[in-house]
């Protein structure tokens, strides 16, 4: 399949999924602070990677992933509404932990320059 049509599917799901975790899914697993921040389809449009980022504790990430993938029937049917196509891809829920990896480096590097300008200044 056309990679620029894969593109712009992949986008138009990571839409839709990200208006069904605010507006949508009732599931009071799922937090309030979660955002999808990509979105995989395969190439024969069987299944899309869908990748979660979860602000919180352990527990709200476990239950968020939790509470998406027992609505992973609703999501694929409401996909199914709003776009188009003939095939509907099968979500997977992963958990992307990006955020919070580029959070402690940034932490890391003001600490190292902290310290340096410290060092620098005596």
């Amino acid at each position: 399949m056309n990679s620029k049509r894969l593109f712009r599917i992949s986008e138009e799901v990571k839409k839709i999924v990200s208006e069904l975790i605010i507006n949508g899914i009732k599931d009071p697993r799922i937090s309030n602070m979660t955002s999808i921040t990509a979105v995989e389809v395969t190439r024969d449009l069987s299944f899309a990677k869908i990748y979660v980022s979860v602000l919180g504790n352990e527990k709200e990430k476990e239950d968020t992933l939790e509470g998406l993938q027992s609505a992973k029937g609703f999501i694929r049917k409401e996909i199914g509404n709003k776009i188009d196509i003939r095939y509907v891809p099968e979500p997977i829920f992963y958990l992307d932990e990006s955020i919070e990896q580029g959070i402690y480096m940034s932490k890391l590097i003001d600490d190292v320059n902290k310290k340096t300008r410290g060092n620098g200044e005596n």
